[in-house]
């Protein structure tokens, strides 16, 4: 067995133990233990209140609510490397992107539909909130993995604009993560 074999071995087999399933993101605070986006974001806006995610309208934070979980449950699950790859092996390579774009513009209308009378410099306003956590890296995998047209889709274009103005979200950004591929950085 080869040296970085080895490493990847026994890092997989670490990285299970916080989260079983094996998908990035975990969250460890002090000695607990949380994964997946969603939960998350909702643990760090109860346990730091201070930097609210959610708005205290009802309303704009139901819309959030919604935004977020189109985002994380409609559109980016068909995205993932897994379903990706099984996408590969039953149907063949051609139908990867194509699969992905196609529920990436369902997904993306219908956030047009959601945020047209809510939008500002924002998703849902003029702050910035759960929605755009999720909107940002959508919008931006869209464009470098998927190779989606933004121009049918004007608010997301416009609000993407505004994250690019954002360091904590260029940061932020998947492709400049330590742990990114050479191939995927920006």
């Amino acid at each position: 067995m080869n040296f970085f074999y080895t490493f990847l071995l026994v890092g997989i087999v670490e990285f299970l133990k916080f989260n079983p399933l094996g998908y990035v993101p975990v969250l460890v605070d002090g000695d607990f233990v949380v994964a997946d986006s969603f939960a998350i974001l909702l643990y760090l806006e109860e346990n730091y209140p201070q930097h609210p995610l959610l708005p205290k309208d009802l309303q704009k934070r139901a819309l959030n609510y919604q935004a977020a979980n189109l985002v994380s449950a409609n559109i980016q699950p068909l995205q993932n490397l897994p379903v990706l790859g099984y996408i590969h092996e039953k149907l063949g390579p051609d139908e990867e992107i194509p699969l992905a774009q196609t529920h990436i513009r369902k997904g993306f209308a219908t956030l047009e539909k959601l945020l047209e009378n809510y939008a500002g410099k924002y998703a849902t306003g003029n702050e910035v909130f759960l929605a755009d956590l999720f909107l940002a890296p959508q919008i931006d995998g869209a464009v470098r993995r998927f190779n989606v047209d933004m121009s049918e889709y004007p608010i997301l274009s416009r609000i993407n604009e505004a994250y690019k103005e954002l360091p904590a979200f260029q940061d932020a950004m998947p492709g400049k993560q330590p742990d990114t591929p050479p191939e995927a950085r920006a």
